[in-house]
């Protein structure tokens, strides 16, 4: 199949209701959910970040727990840790992409996940407006807000979301304090940290971020250091450089 036929294929799957056809997921993170059928078909074959859904069931029983997740996508994650918390505990999804909440907040339905409260918005540092960087390709997993030093051009298809600071919404009642924190944002997440530092600093919650570029890589450190956590790499070993952009880390809750 030519790459044009496949590109045709799959604007037009994406758009169609076949797309959001449910389909039980049989193994993995997601075994007894719910889930579309198209597109990252990975998620409910389950074999979607194998080693990340291996640290989260090795977790245990977290029945009660709250749990955040920003960068939620489409709620895989979401979706799998509201299982598991059940109806005693709370998983709070923050996206700011707007067709990426949507299938999340089709996902929270399939599963009837009334613990799971979607946020659609982006957690920084600050609250306010903030542009996502697109690139006229809003079903991609990889729109982002902007990179430190990324140029704002016509081609980045700019989208005013809002972002917030986490620790805002716990003072004010609208969290609860977290005991697991995921982190996906593409090259944000040291800005997200920074706008929960009061939370981590008194909840200490298990941290399990991926790492996009080398000023979120070394803010994350910069962060959580000083808090007594220490970084475990998920999966294979880092670079030869040392580097662990690109790759997904866990920092347990300090002892």
């Amino acid at each position: 199949m030519s790459r044009v036929i496949h590109q045709l294929l799959n604007f037009l799957l994406v758009r169609s209701r076949l797309a959001w056809m449910p389909i039980p997921v049989q193994r993995g993170f997601l075994a007894g959910s719910w889930w579309s059928i198209y597109p990252w078909t990975s998620y409910w074959r389950g074999t979607h970040e194998p080693a990340v859904q291996e640290v989260l069931i090795g977790l245990g029983n977290i029945r009660g727990w709250t749990c955040w997740d920003l960068g939620a996508h489409y709620g895989f994650y979401s979706v799998g840790l509201a299982r598991r918390v059940g109806p005693d505990g709370e998983v709070a999804a923050f996206e700011p992409n707007p067709l990426s909440c949507r299938r999340l907040a089709y996902h929270r339905r399939l599963n009837r996940l009334s613990c799971l409260k979607i946020f659609a918005m982006a957690a920084s540092d600050h609250s306010g407006q903030m542009e996502l960087y697109t690139y006229g390709e809003l079903t991609s997993t990889t729109t982002h807000l902007a990179y430190e030093g990324e140029t704002r051009v016509e081609a980045c298809a700019p989208l005013a979301v809002l972002a917030v600071r986490l620790d805002d919404l716990v003072a004010a009642g609208a969290l609860r304090p977290p005991d697991l924190v995921k982190v996906d944002v593409e090259g944000h997440g040291h800005r997200a940290l920074a706008g929960m530092s009061e939370v981590l600093r008194r909840q200490r919650p298990h941290v399990l971020i991926a790492l996009h570029s080398q000023p979120e890589e070394s803010g994350v450190l910069e962060i959580l250091g000083p808090l007594g956590y220490a970084p475990t790499l998920i999966g294979s070993p880092p670079s030869p450089s040392g580097s662990w952009i690109g790759r997904e880390i866990f920092f347990r809750r300090p002892t």
